[in-house]
């Protein structure tokens, strides 16, 4: 008996029961969907945390103490939150061993009203003089600083605020901008936001319009000597400057990630029953096809097939039906 012969009567037994066949292809492309989706969204959402909290650029992240949970969800969540702590706190950062640079971000929400003629939308301001996270993304999309009256919408934003081709004017607590582009895509929660400079940002807390007092900020963002240890000098932060939480870069996210790995232990058990039940149903399945093909298998032994020869039949049909499963599953 040829090989093709047995690839030949194997696709001629599954056509032959259709329903029967359709039953398996389904049970086993609902396990492999089951997997790659708890797979996929497992690494995906992983990755994602950890991929935005390097585009931060930074080693540590300092913020008010209390805070930490807000900025989290405004850096990776893109939740609208407001938290400030006075600017005199960057002083007491610099004098901290194993700091080579910092830079500052204040934080604020635009509203509906007569003071702002577009959608409410977060604002970050930044100072261009030390800043090194905004600075590059700049560079990439507009290839030049902002000037006095400019500012730049992030990739998420720009749909928000009717950004097309032209650039765009709009009031920002009775001050003019001018939006000058769209930033590339990064991947953060800055993605949904507004960037202009610090003194812009001075314009509209002079404006009175805004709930800014001079000299607040939002967040300060470090960089550290090459063979500093990131919690070592967190913990040494925390512990000179009691006004202050420090989170690492390593730990951005731990929130979401220990909420993932719940998600996860539910994906983990909801696919295991799936592939118990699933076990079973293919076993039942091909123990019913083994009965009622007994009579069918005595022939095929009274015409000279060997047992190896009915085995391998039955191999070829469970590949051809895990291997259909599998596609259509994927």
């Amino acid at each position: 008996m040829a090989q093709i012969s047995f690839f030949s009567v194997a696709f001629k037994n599954l056509k032959r029961k259709t329903f029967r066949t359709g039953v398996l292809v389904f049970a086993i492309a609902l396990l492999v969907s089951l997997l790659i989706f708890a797979i996929s969204f497992t690494v995906s959402v992983a990755s994602s945390l950890k991929k935005s909290s390097e585009r931060l650029g930074a080693d540590l992240v300092v913020v008010p103490v209390g805070a930490r949970g807000f900025a989290e969800e405004f850096l990776l969540e893109s939740k609208n939150t407001s938290f400030y702590m006075p600017i005199s706190i960057i002083d007491k950062v610099k004098k901290i061993e194993g700091i080579e640079a910092l830079t500052y971000h204040t934080y604020l929400s635009s509203i509906s009203g007569l003071c702002c003629d577009i959608m409410p939308t977060r604002i970050v301001a930044y100072n261009p003089q030390t800043d090194f996270i905004i600075n590059p993304w700049l560079q990439e999309s507009l290839g030049r600083p902002l000037q006095p009256g400019e500012a730049i919408a992030g990739y998420g934003t720009s749909e928000n605020l009717g950004l097309g081709l032209l650039d765009i004017e709009a009031t920002i607590f009775n001050n003019r901008f001018k939006i000058v582009g769209v930033l590339e895509q990064t991947g953060t929660g800055l993605d949904h936001a507004l960037f202009m400079t610090e003194e812009n940002l001075k314009n509209i807390i002079e404006s009175g319009k805004s709930p800014l007092k001079k000299g607040d900020i939002s967040i300060i963002f470090t960089k550290l000597k090459k063979g500093y240890d990131p919690d070592f000098v967190g913990r040494v932060l925390e512990g000179e400057i009691p006004e202050v939480d420090v989170v690492a870069r390593s730990d951005m996210g731990e929130k979401f990630i220990s909420t993932l790995a719940d998600i996860n232990k539910i994906f983990l058990l909801t696919t295991i029953l799936a592939s118990v039940l699933t076990t079973f149903l293919v076993w039942a399945i091909f123990s019913a096809i083994a009965n009622e093909r007994s009579k069918e298998i005595g022939i095929m032994r009274a015409l000279g097939a060997q047992e190896s020869h009915i085995v391998r039949l039955y191999l070829i049909e469970v590949l051809v039906l895990g291997l259909l499963g599998s596609i259509i599953g994927v």
